[in-house]
């Protein structure tokens, strides 16, 4: 029995304690710690918390990781551009009033043959072709296939054109090769030895016996705009005056008066194809003014074997290329013939005007003014006539 009240004594007193802990940490709402009651221990309050944003004081270290390092190219040793060398595909033979070309089919010297439409000789088809060699063969005489006769101290050459214009891969629109054109060019002597045969006497006057057999040597030539050199290079723009000189070679001749009996334009060197645009005619009838509005008009002439006219540049309207070839029929008669309907140069200005101020034989060039006196049975009576042509002519469209 004594046993057992000790120990339920204790309990006791370790409730008591525990009590007595419990009052002294609790402090009823509202009462500060100044309202506490005395012998109790003081509360302690919780600091204020401050709260800061987190920043850093170090920058960071990580990057996007670099791209990769590009390799370097590998090229084979030793390499080199083949630089392209020029086909030995073209050869020519000038005979006494003739030339022949000949040329290969594999024009371009790539390993493929070209079509035989696409391969002219000013505008001349082929006149053969070799199925064995592969060749292509032009014939033609010395002043046919739009050839244009040069002249120098020493020589008479006669120039031609080969020319070669791609046609379409088949049913499409596209070449993979470009125009090409080769020069051919026969040389003759001027000078001759002649033999010293026996005179024949003639009642002829001399210097029309000279003139009418020995050749008269015709000139049409593009100058520049002030009229005093030959122009280099054949490219005008939309608008531009393209200024033509023709004359006449005289030598031993009697005096000379060269005119124009017609000027043709074409796209290439032949005036049988279209299109075409007969901008001089009826015996030197200068239309283009007429018919267009332009300001294309002859010169007043400066001497009697020269004469000069200007002809605003055009193109043909579905031809891209803006080339075009000019030929004209040139003549010439004894200066001492009278200017007539047939031997004129006449411009239109609110009415045809002649250079020469015989106006009066421009009345004809609405109608119809003849073929002329072909007769050589007088000095005043002979001419001569030669077709002469120039080109290609490149026109340009004027940039806006």
């Amino acid at each position: 029995m004594k046993l057992s009240a000790w120990i339920l004594f204790c309990l006791l007193c370790r409730a008591l304690t525990a009590a007595q802990d419990l009052n002294w940490n609790f402090q009823p709402a509202g009462q500060t710690s100044g309202d506490q009651e005395p012998g109790q221990p003081e509360v302690q309050e919780p600091a204020d918390v401050t709260q800061e944003k987190q920043s850093f004081t170090e920058p960071l270290s990580w990057r996007y990781p670099a791209p990769p390092a590009e390799e370097e190219p590998r090229y084979p040793p030793d390499f080199e551009l083949k630089a392209p060398a020029a086909p030995d595909s073209v050869s020519a033979v000038c005979g006494e009033s003739s030339v022949r070309v000949v040329a290969k089919k594999d024009l371009l010297g790539i390993g493929k043959p070209v079509h035989t439409a696409d391969v002219t000789l000013g505008g001349c088809p082929a006149t053969g072709e070799d199925a064995e060699t592969q060749v292509l063969v032009f014939e033609s005489e010395l002043h046919g296939c739009g050839s244009q006769l040069l002249m120098n101290e020493d020589s008479f050459i006669y120039s031609f054109t080969l020319m070669y214009t791609p046609s379409p891969l088949g049913d499409s629109q596209i070449v993979r090769t470009r125009d090409v054109t080769v020069n051919i060019q026969c040389h003759y002597q001027r000078k001759h030895d002649v033999s010293s045969e026996r005179l024949t006497p003639t009642w002829n006057p001399f210097s029309l016996r000279q003139v009418s057999e020995e050749s008269l040597y015709f000139s049409l030539t593009l100058m520049t705009d002030d009229w005093q050199f030959v122009r280099p290079a054949a490219e005008y723009l939309l608008g531009d005056m393209m200024k033509f000189e023709v004359s006449v070679k005289q030598f031993h001749h009697i005096p000379l008066r060269v005119t124009v009996d017609s000027c043709v334009a074409t796209v290439v060197p032949n005036i049988d194809t279209v299109p075409r645009y007969v901008f001089l005619g009826n015996k030197g009838c200068l239309f283009d003014s007429q018919l267009t509005g332009s300001s294309s008009q002859f010169l007043p002439r400066s001497q009697d074997d020269k004469l000069r006219f200007e002809v605003e540049a055009f193109r043909f309207q579905q031809d891209n290329s803006g080339s075009i070839y000019i030929t004209c029929s040139i003549k010439a008669t004894a200066a001492s013939a009278a200017t007539d309907a047939t031997n004129k140069a006449c411009s239109f200005s609110d009415g045809w005007q002649e250079v020469s101020g015989s106006h009066q034989s421009c009345n004809c060039c609405d109608t119809d003014c003849g073929t002329g006196n072909q007769s050589l049975g007088t000095e005043t009576g002979a001419q001569w006539e030669q077709e002469n042509a120039v080109g290609p002519i490149t026109v340009k469209e004027r940039p806006l």
